[in-house]
């Protein structure tokens, strides 16, 4: 099993420098690096303090200056916010910069309050359609002179200027949850990436048997590659445990109220939660987080991954978004680094 990190800069308080949170994702991007990781993962938002990445081929490109042998993937860019020229162009100078460590990373997105900005009327429906139309329009513009007549985008016979430096381009890896996207990747020779998101280990059992069942309903299709991403915390002692799950608690009711986007929002700032909302929350809990999450000492957080290994997974992706101090960010990935990772070698 691989392992990598997933990333981004994380805006909770006004207070907050963006600068210096700039530069504390980089330095957990080298840790992860130095510490003989796989793959270092950031996303795609817009007008989101909450995960700053407006575009993560900016981030990757800066990434691949301070590291030396970590893939770098989108994790993801958000398929209907993109035009499949712009997409195949950016992404093959991406891997040209970087000098080939590029994998490509497409959703059909999550967040509503994207949507309604950056393409008003647009519903989950469709933004699926527009994936679906964008992935085999960039493979076919990697390899050149092709011309499209689409639901959603036309045109004429075009090459991505640059292409490539991978043969056949970066790897593709597809969000999947449901099983049409599952089969979708399969279908097109895409990797597929899943995060169980707050649920426990039956939604990992659950998400590896439609990439099970997407596989075998394509047999001639070569398996791809299956990333799991989970949020993940190796703690000092119990009571750090316990922490933990404390603010991943409050992690999740943020991401939930984004989600549900019915609060307001300033200056890029979700209204703050109280104590009140997040204890009244009717499923987020510490004891659902610390049973759910891979939260744990380094024993515990093993255990929990070797399980994950057992189901086929090729690559645990080690889900950093917590709200917690970069202090105590780093602290876990090391302790991953040291104390879990060469349980697997």
């Amino acid at each position: 099993m691989k392992f990598s990190l997933f990333a981004h800069m994380e805006r909770i308080d006004p207070d907050q420098d963006q600068k210096q949170l700039y530069d504390e994702f980089i330095q957990l991007c080298k840790i992860a690096d130095d510490g003989g990781m796989h793959a270092v993962w950031t996303g795609e938002h817009h007008g989101m303090n909450f995960t700053i990445a407006p575009n993560p081929f900016l981030n990757l490109v800066d990434l691949a200056r301070h590291t030396k042998n970590v893939r770098l993937g989108t994790g993801t860019v958000i398929a209907p916010f993109w035009h499949p020229i712009r997409l195949a162009g950016e992404a093959a100078m991406t891997d040209l910069i970087t000098e080939g460590r590029l994998d490509l990373g497409i959703a059909r997105g999550a967040y509503s309050f994207e949507y309604e900005r950056m393409m008003p009327g647009m519903d989950a429906w469709e933004a699926g359609q527009r994936m679906r139309e964008l992935v085999p329009a960039v493979k076919k513009l990697w390899e050149g002179d092709y011309a499209q007549e689409g639901e959603f985008h036309s045109f004429a016979k075009t090459t991505s200027a640059p292409q490539p430096v991978q043969k056949d381009g970066p790897p593709i890896w597809v969000a999947a949850r449901d099983p049409n996207s599952h089969e979708f990747a399969v279908q097109n020779g895409c990797n597929v990436q899943v995060t169980p998101l707050w649920n426990g280990d039956d939604e990992v059992e659950s998400l590896m048997g439609k990439f099970n069942d997407a596989c075998a309903k394509f047999p001639d299709i070569a398996r791809p590659k299956i990333m799991l991403l989970r949020h993940t915390y190796v703690a000092e002692d119990t009571a750090d445990a316990k922490q933990a799950a404390v603010e991943l608690n409050r992690f999740f009711n943020y991401f939930g109220a984004w989600f549900k986007n019915e609060r307001d929002i300033s200056q890029g700032l979700i209204a703050p939660l109280s104590d009140e909302d997040i204890a009244n929350h009717p499923f987020y809990t510490p004891e659902n987080m610390e049973r759910s999450l891979v939260i744990g000492t380094a024993d515990v957080v093993t255990e929990r991954i070797r399980k994950s290994e057992a189901l086929g997974y090729d690559e645990y992706s080690f889900w950093i978004d917590s709200s917690m101090s970069f202090e105590r960010k780093k602290a876990s990935l090391e302790r991953f680094i040291k104390d879990v990772m060469p349980a697997f070698q």
